[in-house]
């Protein structure tokens, strides 16, 4: 097969659900709009020369709905011969996009191929708008249906995650986002225009634009005292609080994958090949243990050992899940090596957006400390795993 090389990869900010920057803007905005900054930043590519574009969305429904893979690049001003379609794979549908993207150029099905995410959560709220269990099944297998705090439950209790090994892993996030932040580490961030309406004299409103390149979920007064503060919201005698999971947010993110022929012909630097991906199913009433699955399944796929990995970019859905992964990989004393801008607990985890914003993010920091190996996974509604493998380029 051929190689599949990365040349761009970009997000949007992402910002909190129904209290954000994004609270107004419309999902379809926010893909057009990062779909064409990764045009925009790279060299001689023109929208003609794309042959598909995939895009990952957790809830394919209301303003997200109507095949917003398609759609949102039609908005975006890709010519009508440009195809589209949108995945869902729930929390790592970007990363599977992604995936599938790769996988058309490594076939030589396509040439150019855009993987990336989006979601509103704002506009699209957590489990659908209408969400319909099947009735008789759901009584053999509420599992499959089970709260994802009630999971992130599961695992502290049945793994022995303490409530005070939470609240440090959601500090130090927050604190690793705030020094990122302030010291302008984020340089897959591109500036998104947000809408508002403004209210007038007369009573009405006008429609306004502004630019956000921050991630305003971001909590740098955050306190370990003020974490250890907060009450469960999901068991009364539980251990997971919103201080220590991640937070319901808006975003979308973009990456341009090309064959080697491409990238010789337009003149390009790549910046990573993808190499590797895999996805695992677990017990769907502990979701989060995923990881631990899918990234020793990924490093059997890739001939490597863990040790040979320089960073990885692992979704905090819930700190009571990403410590008992790192434990049970036994990276839980590498933190220089996770997550080192912060990771979904201070950033946020905008569902189907999210495997795509943290192959940007990864790319990213893997070009800062000048590594060759990283590997971005993640746990899955449902019961899943799913890990990939990245090589910089030279």
């Amino acid at each position: 097969m051929r190689e599949a090389y990365i040349v761009t990869s970009v997000r949007t900010p992402g910002c909190k659900r129904s209290r954000g920057a994004f609270k107004d803007t419309r999902p379809e905005d926010l893909l057009s709009f990062i779909l064409n900054a990764a045009i925009e930043k790279t060299p001689h590519l023109e929208k003609k020369d794309v042959d598909d574009i995939m895009i990952g969305c957790s809830f394919p429904e209301g303003e997200q709905g109507f095949n917003i893979g398609r759609i949102a690049s039609q908005i975006a001003g890709f010519p009508v011969e440009v195809s589209g379609a949108t995945v869902n794979r729930f929390c790592s549908s970007g990363l599977e996009a992604i995936a599938l993207a790769a996988l058309r150029v490594m076939a030589g099905w396509s040439e150019i191929v855009i993987g990336g995410g989006v979601e509103s959560m704002t506009f699209v709220p957590m489990g659908g708008n209408i969400p319909r269990p099947h009735p008789e099944h759901a009584k053999k297998h509420a599992d499959l249906y089970t709260s994802m705090g009630i999971t992130a439950e599961n695992v502290a209790k049945r793994y022995h995650i303490s409530r005070e090994e939470q609240d440090e892993f959601a500090y130090n996030s927050q604190m690793k986002a705030t020094n990122a932040m302030n010291s302008k580490l984020y340089t897959e961030i591109v500036p998104t225009p947000a809408t508002k309406f403004v209210q007038q004299k007369k009573g009405t409103f006008k429609k306004e634009t502004f630019l956000i390149d921050y991630d305003d979920g971001i909590r740098p007064t955050t306190t370990l005292e003020r974490l250890t503060g907060l009450n469960p919201v999901f068991a009364a005698d539980g251990t997971v609080t919103a201080g220590n999971s991640s937070q319901m947010t808006d975003g979308a993110a973009a990456t341009i994958i090309m064959s080697d022929e491409k990238v010789k012909a337009l003149g390009l630097k790549p910046v990573a090949k993808f190499k590797y991906y895999t996805t695992v199913g677990c017990r769907p009433d502990e979701m989060g243990v995923g990881p631990k699955y899918a990234i020793p399944k990924l490093l059997k796929l890739s001939g490597m050992d863990i040790k040979a990995i320089d960073l990885f970019e692992i979704n905090e859905a819930f700190a009571s899940q990403a410590v008992h992964c790192l434990k049970e990989l036994g990276i839980d004393q590498e933190m220089d090596k996770i997550n080192i801008h912060g990771g979904a607990i201070a950033l946020g985890h905008p569902l189907g957006c999210t495997g795509a914003k943290l192959c940007a993010t990864l790319l990213a920091n893997m070009k800062e400390r000048g590594v060759k190996y990283g590997i971005e996974a993640m746990c899955i509604g449902g019961g899943m795993g799913a890990a990939a493998l990245f090589e910089m380029c030279a």
